[in-house]
């Protein structure tokens, strides 16, 4: 296998194998200092460096310098191994990801999607910078062939956008997808005031952990997952049919429902399905004869099974509801025997029900024009069989 572009010494580390070399260590041994789970150093980089071939110019380590790296040698972090240097970009996109999770996952907190969203785009932003430090890919900004630096002087890197926009980047077409999705809705969010968005977007943040779980194992290797670090997790919700409604009837911001419906229009029928899109779950009640499956809070079930077309069967129930202007809801009535009924009517008998309050879930209000579930449409016929009219004063 050919070696990898980033399987090289950085400038520092030349320094420290100079003076190692000084020292008279041995160049095999040299070698182990320098090599770990993320990055193999071959021993002829060693004697390269000794014999003058390669990085002549680089000024050895002070003997002060290579005391202190000796002695926090190996100075690596001790839940994945990852050298707390050598790997710096790759040990923080874990655990801003860990972060992102438990923030997420904290009880109390009234803005945990933004919180999330922006703090998952800074571990999709370490892990790219990773994967193409390692890959030899220069990840800065360049003008004229220069590198841009901040008003500091320091080098101004790739941003997420810009990381997922190159041909370079290693990503499928759905989580890029769902990467694109979350930084529109994060422009979105910036230093604006937001109502909450959590279960608007949850099915969009359980895609982005997936894949970035993904990444991380795919890219890096499976040792470095965050099954471990982030077991299932308890909660008090039981989704029964008012807390369905009050989900349903949670009303977004006009800019960020906008901002949703503009970027999936955007996409194909299939790029939507995509569970590294969206990724979604039905929770389903659910009772077994067998002690030994009762106490299992997830049962997977085979695809293609009669159990995962019931499954499908709720997500398409509770997920994918059907919406209805007020005008498509009057000709539907009229289309079911009541050609009388008109919009005055349908405002009328909503007024009398309350239907637009959330908890009764009816309809949702979306970019400031409300929708109506089909719920709403059966209800209106069975109070007209029931000799609904209008009130006479009226």
């Amino acid at each position: 296998m050919a070696r990898r572009p980033g399987n090289k010494l950085e400038r520092w580390e030349v320094g420290m194998v100079k003076a190692m070399l000084a020292r008279s260590f041995v160049p095999q041994d040299i070698q182990a200092y320098f090599s770990r789970p993320t990055r193999s150093i071959n021993h002829a980089r060693i004697s390269e460096i000794r014999d003058g071939a390669k990085h002549r110019t680089v000024k050895a380590a002070s003997d002060g310098e290579l005391d202190a790296y000796l002695h926090a040698w190996p100075d690596v972090d001790p839940d994945s191994g990852l050298s707390i240097r050598g790997d710096e970009l790759l040990i923080k996109a874990r655990e801003a990801m860990i972060a992102a999770v438990h923030t997420f996952n904290s009880g109390g907190l009234l803005f945990r999607a933004e919180i999330f969203i922006v703090t998952a785009i800074i571990a999709w932003t370490y892990l790219m910078h990773a994967y193409y430090r390692r890959e030899g890919v220069d990840y800065r900004y360049r003008r004229a062939g220069l590198v841009q630096t901040t008003p500091n002087g320091a080098e101004k890197y790739w941003e997420l956008g810009q990381c997922i926009a190159t041909g370079a980047c290693p990503l499928d077409h759905g989580a890029i997808n769902n990467l694109k999705f979350l930084l529109e809705i994060r422009h979105e969010i910036e230093h604006r005031a937001t109502n909450r968005i959590d279960d608007a977007l949850s099915a969009k943040l359980q895609a982005c952990c997936l894949n970035f779980n993904d990444a991380i194992k795919s890219l890096f290797g499976a040792q470095f997952a965050l099954e471990r670090r982030l077991p299932i997790a308890l909660q008090f919700v039981t989704f029964d049919g008012s807390q369905r409604a009050l989900l349903a009837g949670e009303n977004l911001p006009a800019h960020i429902a906008t901002a949703m419906d503009n970027f999936h229009n955007g996409l194909t029928e299939d790029e939507q399905k995509d569970p590294r899109f969206r990724y979604r779950v039905a929770f389903v009640p659910k009772v077994t004869g067998r002690a030994t499956n009762a106490d299992l809070a997830i049962d997977f079930v085979r695809p293609g099974s009669p159990e995962a077309a019931a499954v499908e069967r709720v997500l398409l129930k509770e997920v994918e509801r059907q919406k209805y202007l007020p005008s498509q809801i009057v000709t539907m009535v009229r289309e079911a025997g009541y050609p009388h009924f008109n919009m005055f009517d349908h405002t009328k008998l909503a007024q009398q029900l309350d239907a637009r309050n959330p908890a009764k879930g009816y309809g949702v209000l979306v970019a400031n024009a409300w929708y109506w579930y089909e719920g709403w449409f059966e209800k209106v016929i069975e109070k007209l069989v029931e000799g609904w009219v209008r009130p006479a004063n009226l």
